[in-house]
């Protein structure tokens, strides 16, 4: 696990002990950058299921302006906070030990708005829909910003939650990317 691109390019970052969190992978990692970059310059950026926070490291690495880590793994709070150390970027990172609702409701309480929300839960736990119709809810995704959830391909994810729709989808083996982004019709009320 690695910094792909920016100013930490190529540090090696700390792998998380817990089996059941999933980096991912420098191939897909690559890809999601790829399609993105026109997001990252400055941006405020949500990693929620942070596990190592390799994604939103990298977001910070490639110009980022600040970035909100959430897990609620305790053991991935701890991996979080020295792979952003061993980064050099805890100036620009704010890392939050809760469960996703509460984040996202404490984010859209204090009317923060973010630019790129990674979200990649625990899979086959159908937190997918729900984490974007909170995100929809409290308001927390920008007028151009961007949602992106990495998930199995099993899992089928709608083209419309509330006010988001699915702007694209890719596939890399078993693993998938969907983007997501306000609707064209609220975004010009």
């Amino acid at each position: 696990m690695r910094v792909i691109s920016g100013k930490a390019r190529g540090l090696k970052l700390n792998p998380p002990k817990d089996q059941s969190v999933r980096p991912t992978t420098d191939r897909v990692k690559e890809s999601l950058f790829n399609i993105i970059n026109s997001y990252v310059m400055d941006a405020n950026v949500l990693d929620l299921f942070a596990g190592s926070g390799s994604l939103g490291i990298e977001c910070l690495s490639r110009g980022a302006k600040h970035c909100v880590f959430s897990d609620l793994s305790k053991e991935s709070i701890k991996i979080i906070q020295s792979n952003i150390k061993k980064a050099r970027v805890e100036q620009d990172s704010t890392v939050i030990n809760k469960d996703y609702k509460n984040v996202i409701s404490d984010m859209g309480i204090k009317k923060q708005e973010f630019d790129i929300i990674m979200l990649d839960p625990p899979y086959y736990e159908g937190l997918f829909v729900d984490c974007i119709e909170r995100i929809d809810k409290n308001n927390i995704l920008s007028e151009d910003g961007v949602i992106v959830v990495e998930h199995d391909k099993k899992d089928e994810l709608p083209d419309e939650i509330g006010n988001i729709v699915k702007t694209k989808e890719k596939k890399y083996g078993i693993t998938v990317l969907s983007f997501y982004e306000l609707s064209v019709e609220d975004s010009d009320e």
